[in-house]
């Protein structure tokens, strides 16, 4: 699956996406993010506040009990704001 970011996101991570292989366990939005924290000290900052990040399942809006399930890509991103 590959997993992208965007923003800050990004900037903390330090990369613009990745493949992943994701454990069995990993079945939803939330799995994935709480899987992420943990791969790192940027994973860890990135996602500290899971409200400020915002979520995509295949290019669908998707909230943290989303199944991931059979999905290609997920993008992670800070809320979209403008005027």
């Amino acid at each position: 699956m590959r997993v992208l970011y965007f923003a800050w996101l990004r900037e903390k991570i330090g990369l613009g996406g990745e493949d992943v292989l994701l454990p069995p366990e990993v079945e939803t939005v939330g799995a994935l993010i709480a899987w992420l924290r943990g791969r790192g000290p940027g994973y860890a900052a990135a996602f500290a506040d899971q409200k400020l990040v915002r979520c995509a399942v295949d290019q669908d809006f998707a909230g943290p009990e989303a199944a991931i399930a059979g999905a290609e890509e997920i993008a992670f991103f800070p809320p979209v704001t403008g005027g």
